[in-house]
Formats: C-alpha cells, structure tokens, sequence
C-alpha cells in the first residue's frame, strides 16, 4: 500500500544487535583461549578438560566447553555457535543463557559419567543450541518456530551423525549426544504454557 510505514520493534532490533555482539565476542574469547592453550604447548587441555570418572578431571564440567584440540576445531565449531546462537538469543538473554546452561552442564555431566577419554570443545554446546532449536516449536506448538526448525534441519540436520558413536576417531559422540539432551531438556522446561 502506498505511504504505509513499515513499523519496527526497537526491542527486538536491539535484541539483535546484543545477541550478535554477544556470540562473536563470546567466539573471539574462545579464540583468545586457544592462543593461550597453543602457548602451553596444549596442557591447558589436561589441565581443564574433562575427564571422565576422574576426580581429577570433574572440573572439565564446567572448562571443557572453553578449550580446543586446535585451531581447525573451533574454527568448525565457531560460526555454528554465532548463528544458532543468535538465533537462541532472539528470544531473550534469560532463555539463551537457560539453553546454553542445560547443554552445558547435561553434557558435562554426561561425559564425566560415560565418556571414554579427555574431552573438549563447544560443540557439546553448539549441538544443545541445535537440538533446541529443532524441538522447541514443538513444545510451543508454534507453526512458525517449526517451519524455522525445518530450515535449520536443511542446513544443520546432517551433523547430527555426531550423536553416534560412529561418529570417528577423535570425535566425542557422548559430548555431541548429551549437549543435544541438555538442548531437548531446556525445550521442554521453557516450553510456553498455553491457556
């Protein structure tokens, strides 16, 4: 229609722009970490990553997420985290940090109870932010965040192999497979109550 105004929601443009500077400055931390690990020649990994059934290595629960075999480790895992990310992010910092936070801590978890070696890497995080996103609608019983669950799968679905253990050598299926409960768990706990 001519002369209509196109109206825009200054919240949701600032919830944007917050979230994108949130994940690439979150991203640029990991890669300042990586630095530092290259710098020790690695150790920080055994120093902070998780290793499973080991007193010694529960503090990988809480560190693991921060640290990288090497640079093309998290170089696959970086835009994956800034994107699915943001898209988490678009509802609100609270549900981000609550999805982020239950993949986390349910892969963590997860590997420190059934994982067969040291383990690193966001991507326990990366696959709770898919998994999340791929059921959520489902929850809300929203047609909308199922057709964008759709679009994602197009784009994402087929490192979800990653949750099996034939995933590969050097790959943590377990990892890979509870960041994805933890994603399915925040779903279900944040789903909207209807009515």
């Amino acid at each position: 229609m001519p002369g209509a105004a196109v109206t825009r929601d200054p919240a949701k443009a600032g919830r944007a722009r917050r979230g994108l500077l949130v994940l690439v400055a979150f991203t640029a931390v990991l890669w300042v970490i990586q630095l530092a690990n290259l710098a020790t020649g690695g150790m920080m990994n055994y120093q902070f990553g998780n290793i499973p059934r080991r007193l010694e290595g529960a503090d990988g629960i809480l560190f693991s997420p921060l640290l990288h075999a090497g640079f093309n480790h998290l170089a696959g895992n970086s835009l994956p985290l800034i994107v699915l990310g943001f898209l988490v992010f678009l509802e609100g910092v609270r549900r981000f940090a609550a999805v982020v936070a239950s993949s986390w801590l349910v892969s963590g978890a997860g590997v420190w109870l059934t994982g067969t070696g040291l383990t690193v890497g966001i991507s326990e995080v990366v696959f709770g932010l898919l998994a999340y996103l791929l059921v959520r609608g489902f929850y809300n019983r929203s047609w909308r965040q199922i057709l964008l669950a759709l679009v994602i799968f197009a784009f994402y679905g087929s490192v979800l192999w990653g949750v099996l253990p034939t995933a590969g050598p050097g790959v943590s299926w377990q990892a890979h497979l509870f960041g994805a409960a933890g994603g399915v768990l925040a779903a279900v706990l944040l789903r909207r109550k209807r009515a």
